[in-house]
């Protein structure tokens, strides 16, 4: 039941980027810049970078959160996903109007990961020294 949480925000995080991939392809269409091209206008451009940005933290994030979750808590790891959630949203709505505007969403979704990571390290450690 404990693991609950941190699987809805796994599967949460798989939605917003499944989302993502879904407006990156509107944005082709929309501003006209075709496959295999990524470059060639700078609305589409910004949304393309959300896309990647967005999965190069999936690889980080998703780990560090089952990592915090089986070394320290479920429920915390959950708790920490949901704030990277919301920075991740907000990074993506910034970031799709404006490159100057997509700071706030990514420092609190970095901040998030920062914590799993962390503590996922001191879990691990801590479970090490205990001999478990």
């Amino acid at each position: 039941m404990a693991m609950h949480l941190p699987a809805i925000i796994t599967l949460f995080s798989l939605l917003l980027f499944f989302a993502i991939l879904i407006y990156v392809g509107y944005a082709r269409t929309k501003y006209g810049v075709k496959a295999p091209a990524t470059t060639g206008n700078d609305n589409f451009e910004r949304i393309f970078r959300v896309q990647m940005n967005t999965m190069e933290n999936l690889v980080l994030f998703l780990p560090a959160l089952w990592l915090f979750s089986h070394y320290v808590s479920p429920l915390w790891a959950g708790l920490v996903g949901v704030v990277w959630l919301v920075g991740r949203v907000d990074y993506a709505l910034s970031y799709a109007r404006s490159a100057a505007a997509r700071s706030r969403g990514y420092a609190l979704s970095a901040l998030a990961f920062l914590v799993l990571a962390v503590g996922a390290v001191i879990g691990v450690v801590l479970r090490i020294m205990a001999g478990l």
